[in-house]
């Protein structure tokens, strides 16, 4: 077990956590972000992010990113590249776990993201962030006057297949064999109800075809064998956050989403959830501000601890 008590751990190095570190930090506190994979989460890569303030011209995801993360190593961020596997409360001292050791800190801020389910299709990962997309308000105007596909059987592809018939030339509309759910009649009327929509039901996706960039989609079966297309948005069902978060005593809903209050405290005294994992917005603007108020609270929260 690590000896040293930090002020605020932070799990996971998005844009959420880099900038609640960002605010933990610059009011002295010790911090350290913990991230197995990439700082900047999913919003590192060469996409352009257009509806950050302060850049009219968009900004690349990358060197967005490179600025949180220089503004956090500015303040004194500590990082450390690791897979986190627990987390305890043990009142004021809460015991966070990885793969390489154990930490204790005083505050933990939650930004783990919330992972999709993948179809694992031939061509999903190849042209990831150059066709293949899982968010109509994030990279749904990239695709104006374009046809499109949206994937998914669930109340959020149904509306983000509404969003898209506002922009793009064609929607359709691919729940996959099965069909739609249930709990969500209205939409799918006003969905069914569009001119430049079609709902192909009974097919599913073979692969995404490209060169460069997604060009169409083969069918397994259906009407037609291939679609053409631009963009290929896959809204599937939210994995959850994992059972270490449960076995932390952690409350989630039913879909994953980490529970919180409007501070972004969790129902554990001391313990925060921010950006995607507690499912406010899937924005890198939101993310930053769940972030801001995450860092705000936990720093409040130490600070009574040390009066």
């Amino acid at each position: 077990m690590s000896e040293e008590l930090y002020d605020v751990i932070i799990i996971g190095g998005g844009p959420a956590g880099l900038t609640a570190s960002i605010y933990t930090s610059r009011q002295g506190l010790r911090t350290l972000i913990i991230e197995r994979k990439q700082l900047g989460g999913r919003a590192w890569g060469p996409h352009t992010i257009e509806n950050f303030p302060g850049f009219p011209m968009g900004i690349n995801g990358t060197d967005l990113m490179e600025k949180f993360i220089s503004q956090s190593r500015k303040f004194g961020v500590e990082f450390k590249e690791e897979t986190f596997v627990g987390l305890t409360d043990m009142g004021e001292a809460k015991m966070v776990m990885t793969r390489k050791g154990i930490y204790l800190s005083k505050a933990v801020i939650l930004t783990i993201g919330l992972q999709r389910k993948s179809l694992s299709l031939p061509g999903e990962t190849e042209y990831k962030g150059r066709g293949v997309c899982y968010c109509a308000i994030c990279d749904g105007p990239f695709f104006k006057d374009m046809p499109v596909a949206v994937v998914g059987a669930g109340k959020e592809a149904v509306e983000d297949a509404l969003t898209l018939s506002r922009t793009s030339s064609k929607v359709y509309a691919i729940p996959g064999s099965k069909g739609y759910g249930e709990g969500f009649e209205e939409e799918l009327e006003e969905l069914a109800q569009l001119s430049n929509v079609e709902i192909l039901e009974g097919t599913d996706i073979a692969s995404i075809e490209g060169e460069d960039v997604v060009t169409g989609l083969t069918l397994k079966n259906g009407p037609t064998g291939k679609l053409d297309v631009n963009g290929v948005f896959l809204i599937l069902e939210n994995v959850g956050t994992g059972s270490m978060i449960k076995d932390a005593g952690i409350e989630t809903d039913t879909g994953g989403c980490i529970q919180v209050d409007e501070n972004q405290e969790t129902n554990l005294k001391g313990i925060y959830a921010a950006g995607d994992c507690a499912c406010s917005g899937m924005q890198v603007v939101t993310a930053a501000g769940d972030g801001g108020k995450a860092g705000l609270a936990a720093f409040r929260f130490v600070r009574s601890l040390k009066s």
